[in-house]
């Protein structure tokens, strides 16, 4: 198994920085950190704000390098030197990006671990939009392609960091695929979804997380490739 790849130097930077905003100003608390690996993996997880990553990242740092895709619209100079040095890496995210999919597949089997919101868009600007955010089978896809665990995670506390409020963030053990590996990759995907869908709602659970959108997104089922 590959070793963690290093951070970069920016990211190195940017986490001690955090390090203690984060513990203490936002009261940051976690559970479950052994489950994730050392290995390749797709960290796979709820998502209620663009800076969600942070909480995630920190209770794992410097341990893991976490990588993420961020829309094409944003890697222009100097911010997309910045992105890329944080770990980003391009998505086209209108064209349903094969090959942002693929980066991520050759980035696991490296040993990255490359962080993944199923549901598609953020739930705060989810509930104003007209239709509710649909789970997608990329993060699956992308963990049953390269052959590396398929890590839930639930954050708590992100849409409210304007009033100071607690951040919680939660690891679960990896989704069981086992029994999937030959099958259709589209299918197992499907299926490695709904159970990813269901661990991650008892991580949220445990933190406390109301799910406004919960009827909604279970009505809503798993769309492919992208998220």
């Amino acid at each position: 198994m590959p070793r963690p790849p290093r951070p970069s130097a920016l990211y190195l930077f940017i986490g001690v920085v955090s390090w203690p905003v984060l513990r203490f100003v936002f009261r940051l608390r976690w559970s479950g950190r052994e489950n994730v690996p050392d290995g390749g993996c797709v960290l796979a997880a709820n998502h209620w704000s663009n800076f969600d990553p942070w909480p995630l990242g920190i209770p794992l740092f410097p341990r893991r390098f976490l990588r993420f895709m961020a829309k094409k619209e944003l890697f222009w100079p100097p911010l997309g030197w910045v992105i890329r040095a944080g770990g980003g890496f391009r998505v086209d995210r209108g064209a349903g990006d094969h090959e942002a999919l693929q980066t991520a597949v050759e980035l696991c089997r490296a040993g990255h671990a490359v962080v993944m919101f199923p549901e598609g868009t953020r739930r705060s600007k989810g509930m104003r939009k007209r239709h509710a955010p649909r789970w997608h089978s990329g993060a699956a896809r992308i963990a049953l392609d390269a052959g590396v665990p398929l890590v839930p995670a639930a954050i708590a506390g992100t849409d409210r960091l304007k009033r100071l409020g607690p951040l919680r963030v939660a690891y679960g053990r990896p989704v069981d695929t086992a029994d999937l590996v030959g099958r259709d990759l589209s299918d197992a995907a499907g299926v490695a979804t709904e159970r990813l869908r269901e661990e991650i709602g008892l991580l949220e659970r445990s933190l406390g997380v109301r799910l406004q959108s919960d009827t909604a997104s279970r009505g809503a089922g798993v769309e492919e490739v992208s998220g």
